[in-house]
């Protein structure tokens, strides 16, 4: 099973940002962090690594059952969904495929969560 799951958008960073988290909102989601890779590399290391910004997405009626499951899993949360410049006018949005990361937890009571959030996130990157 792949860790995460993918799509293509054939439009700008910025505009994909946007559009990427319109689409997590419809599916419950707010977006508790934005990690802006490209400049925190910069910054930390003075290295130039092209737009790549990680979006820490959250659904908390989804968040507090997992922590009512386990409560060890908020090292697993949010969810984090990606932005990633292809250089080519395209951009990459990857999203964590919660069932594989699951796994390595090992609790089988996750295993219905798990499924519905893998649904909404699909359909957040199929929407785009």
């Amino acid at each position: 099973m792949e860790y995460y799951f993918s799509t293509i958008v054939k439009e700008d960073f910025a505009t994909v940002i946007a559009k990427t988290t319109d689409a997590l909102k419809k599916e419950g989601f707010g977006v508790i962090t934005t990690i802006d890779m490209q400049h925190t590399l910069k910054e930390k290391l003075g290295v130039e690594f092209k737009k790549y910004t990680i979006l820490g997405a959250c659904n908390p009626g989804f968040a507090h059952k997992a922590l009512q499951v386990e409560d060890k899993i908020g090292t697993m949360l949010p969810c984090n969904v990606l932005i990633i410049d292809k250089e080519n006018g395209s951009t990459e949005v990857a999203a964590v495929h919660p069932l594989a990361s699951m796994m390595a937890i090992g609790n089988n009571a996750l295993q219905p969560l798990a499924t519905e959030i893998t649904g909404k996130l699909k359909r957040v990157i199929d929407s785009l």
